[in-house]
């Protein structure tokens, strides 16, 4: 039937389904797949579930009771491959017998988190050390318990150590109040002001009021700096600052010298709090998982910690209560309210069977539900493993700035260090005078400012994607989304529905629309495929009741068959007969067609008895969604393995272009061609577009966050929005816009500083102005993604 049309032809061989050599993932997909790859040899639109578009043949993997529906080629192994590759990348790979995780205060920035891995990576039986700044946590690798050793050794680098909680995959330690961290800096504020007033009455002790003055602000900076020299990094702000403060002690500038220290800390405080601020939206994801649930067992309900929780305990949620974890819902219907993981703000209706992800809120009343995910890996802990796994994925220009950071800290102190030295041993230029300016420089040349621009930016954008129902893994992957010319987008699932029905039945002369139904179901029965449910679902309407054929079976790349008393009946696609259709009924399927419908022909003993149109429904926001593309100037191409009238009938609703009739590996090569001249997004919604996204300069998959959608591509939309694509782009090209901006500001004010201080023009306040004040301005700049404006269609 119509093998060439399905969406991807899946051949699941015997050697995916059984070998071990597939990833786990990849198996337990190749078995979701086969339980419905009674693979359907349908023409070519819809798609079972799991599977895609068009046809899939099955070969090994379903047992011989099963209908097995003949749906054309794809090698699943390339499939199962793609799956494995990935998995590969995002699994954190554990380097020691142990693995050990704490929460870590204190971090201003993504520096500190590189300082705290430096420190840890000193101790000689640790492994890997990766601190994950988004969600503070501390992740070490070690053959023996080291967790006194770990602990002592980042308390002694200046910052606190905390278990992680029993009941989250990650715990985010609450934020200290501002006034708490404003102490220092108040206490340090109000000794200058009583230092200036005593400098009013007697100059002399005024100096020496400053000067222990600024001793006090210098002390846990000095501290700290000594501490960082000790764990692995020399050339820390700290450091810098430590330097210079000193120096301009020695050449009596302690007015000054106060003032740096004083802007230093009011910049640390500000760093830090917009950090949190960039951490909010993880903190609020961590949040909507109880640490309680009521647990339903034999009757009696009893309340247990969240971690106690095992699949297949009935727990009852009371209206207004969240889902501690992942569950089906097993009493009558409910309303959820699923915004916060998808960003849909009406309550959605859950039937029961159907899952329900954890965080989620009851509405309307008190349901019970089964448990379905084990602990630790509910839908809230799966994204927030994405969160932490996408800081291992940054951008090209973070990773840039972080090794030119690496070597331009030592060439400024170097500098610094010449500016002092070269004009008064060769040109007999006044010590005090270029000491003076040389300290100056060697604040200014601080890439504080410079090393933030970037993770700042993409630490608020990731938050800001969370929260509207899409997941972005890293850096790379967002930075790579701003860049996008033209979107591919598997048709079926994707820009439909992936529900077909049935639109038109054209029976022969003398057989009544009905009894066109009854014979083909009888071939269809048992099979899960979307067009054999349509059909079976047409009958049910019809109060049709469906005999099942016997020796149901298919033939490959050709159709289903099966007899029906002693009649043998075949349903295939047009386009897969052994006999061309005589030109009466290829004209009424080349008119159907043209209208966008999918159509199947039934033949008893080689006669034609009808055709039977299917038709799935565009999404609802297909049309809007294609709007803000354009309006971003993104071309969208549909690949589909339909037949070519009808991808062009949807094509042209929506006002894009199209490729038809389309094998997997056609997709891959049609993915590519358009890589060559554009880059270029792959949409799709399971594993069968897998080896399509990876072709693809960037891979999105559609859908609710199961487990292939969120291992093959490099995001996925939690919701089944196409409106997020332009969304995820728009908010991708606002992220590069502030990085630049920040890039812009950092050395911008660096360079005008640099020359201003060279030539004495301005003093040592203001290179730290031009540090903390710059680290504040580009902090302050990237939270604004924490509330940017993305595209909207116009009504």
């Amino acid at each position: 039937m119509h093998s060439h049309n399905h969406k991807e032809a899946h051949q699941h061989t015997s050697s995916c389904c059984s070998s071990n050599s597939c990833s786990s993932t990849a198996v337990q997909n190749s078995q979701k797949v086969s339980d419905d790859s009674h693979t359907h040899a349908h023409s070519t639109v819809e798609k079972h579930p799991d599977d895609d578009e068009e046809t899939h043949q099955h070969t090994g993997c379903s047992s011989s009771s099963h209908q097995t529906h003949d749906h054309t080629e794809h090698q699943h192994g390339s499939a199962c491959s793609v799956s494995h590759n990935v998995a590969d990348e995002i699994e954190p790979v554990q380097t020691a017998g142990q693995r050990f995780n704490w929460i870590i205060r204190g971090m201003d920035c993504p520096s500190c988190a590189q300082k705290i891995e430096n420190a840890v990576k000193q101790i000689p039986q640790v492994t890997q050390a990766k601190v994950l700044f988004a969600t503070e946590k501390l992740v070490v690798d070690a053959d023996s318990d080291i967790s006194a050793t770990v602990r002592s050794t980042v308390e002694a680098a200046g910052y606190e150590l905390h278990d992680v909680g029993n009941n989250s995959a990650a715990t985010i330690a609450p934020p200290q109040s501002l006034l708490s961290e404003s102490k220092p800096v108040i206490i340090l504020a109000i000794l200058m002001a009583i230092s200036w007033g005593i400098e009013l009455i007697n100059p002399k002790v005024g100096l020496i009021a400053f000067t222990l003055t600024t001793l006090f602000g210098l002390y846990p900076i000095a501290r700290k700096s000594l501490r960082l020299i000790r764990t692995g990094t020399p050339f820390a702000i700290e450091t810098l600052m430590t330097v210079a403060a000193i120096g301009a002690i020695f050449i009596q500038a302690t007015e000054e010298a106060a003032m740096v220290i004083l802007l230093f800390m009011l910049g640390e405080m500000l760093e830090s709090y917009s950090a949190g601020r960039a951490r909010r939206g993880v903190s609020a994801l961590m949040a909507l998982v109880p640490e309680e649930a009521i647990l339903v067992k034999d009757g009696q309900k009893m309340t247990v910690p969240v971690s106690q929780l095992r699949p297949g305990d009935i727990i009852e949620i009371a209206p207004g209560g969240r889902l501690p974890t992942d569950a089906e819902l097993v009493s009558g219907f409910a309303s959820f309210d699923e915004s916060s993981l998808t960003g849909e703000s009406v309550p959605v209706e859950r039937n029961v069977g159907e899952k329900v992800a954890a965080g989620c809120l009851s509405v309307d009343r008190a349901v019970q539900m089964k448990v379905v995910s084990e602990q630790g890996q509910n839908a809230i802990d799966r994204i927030l493993q994405l969160i932490e796994e996408a800081e291992e994925r940054r951008a090209p220009i973070e990773r840039f700035i972080d090794r030119f950071s690496r070597i331009y800290t030592p060439l400024i102190m170097l500098f610094s260090a010449l500016v002092v030295v070269i004009p008064p041993i060769f040109f007999s230029a006044p010590w005090e005078t270029w000491i003076y300016r040389g300290l100056t420089l060697l604040l200014i040349g601080c890439p504080c400012a410079l090393v933030i621009s970037t993770p700042a930016a993409i630490t608020s954008a990731l938050a800001t994607a969370t929260r509207r129902g899409a997941l972005i893994k890293g850096g790379a992957a967002l930075e790579q989304l701003g860049s996008v010319t033209t979107i591919a987008l598997d048709k079926t699932g994707t820009l439909t529905e992936g529900k077909p029905h049935v639109t038109d039945l054209v029976p022969v002369d003398g057989l009544s629309e009905n009894e066109l139904v009854r014979i083909t179901a009888s071939v269809e029965a048992g099979s899960h495929h979307p067009l054999a449910k349509a059909v079976i679902n047409k009958a049910e309407a019809l109060s049709i009741t469906v005999v099942e054929a016997e020796n149901r079976k298919a033939l490959a790349g050709k159709g289903v068959e099966g007899y029906l008393g002693d009649k043998h009946i075949l349903v295939s696609a047009p386009s897969r007969l052994d006999t061309p259709l005589e030109p009466t009924w290829q004209n009424q399927v080349e008119a159907l067609e043209a209208q966008g419908k999918t159509v199947v022909v039934t033949l008893e003993n080689n006669q034609v008895i009808g055709l039977t149109a299917l038709q799935d429904t565009l999404r609802s926001d297909a049309t809007d969604a294609m709007t803000m593309l354009k309006a971003l100037n993104v071309n969208a191409v549909m690949l589909t393995g339909d037949n070519p009238r009808a991808a062009s009938a949807i094509a042209g609703q929506l006002g894009m272009e199209y490729r038809a009739g389309l094998l997997p590996e056609d997709k891959v090569t049609a993915v590519m061609e358009l890589n060559r001249n554009h880059s270029t997004m792959m949409v799709g919604d399971g594993i069968n577009d897998a080896p399509a996204m990876k072709a693809s300069s960037i891979g999105v998959a559609m859908g609710s966050g199961t487990d292939v959608a969120l291992e093959t591509a490099d995001a996925a939309l939690t919701h089944n929005r196409l409106t997020g694509l332009p969304e995820i782009i728009a908010l991708s090209q606002a992220t590069r816009k502030i990085i630049r901006e920040n890039i812009t500001i950092a050395l911008g004010l660096k360079a005008v500083f640099l020359v201003t201080s060279l030539l004495g023009i301005t003093g040592l306040w203001v290179a730290v102005l031009a540090d903390s004040g710059a680290t504040a301005l580009v902090t302050a700049n990237a939270v604004r993604l924490l509330k940017v404006k993305l595209p909207q269609v116009k009504k």
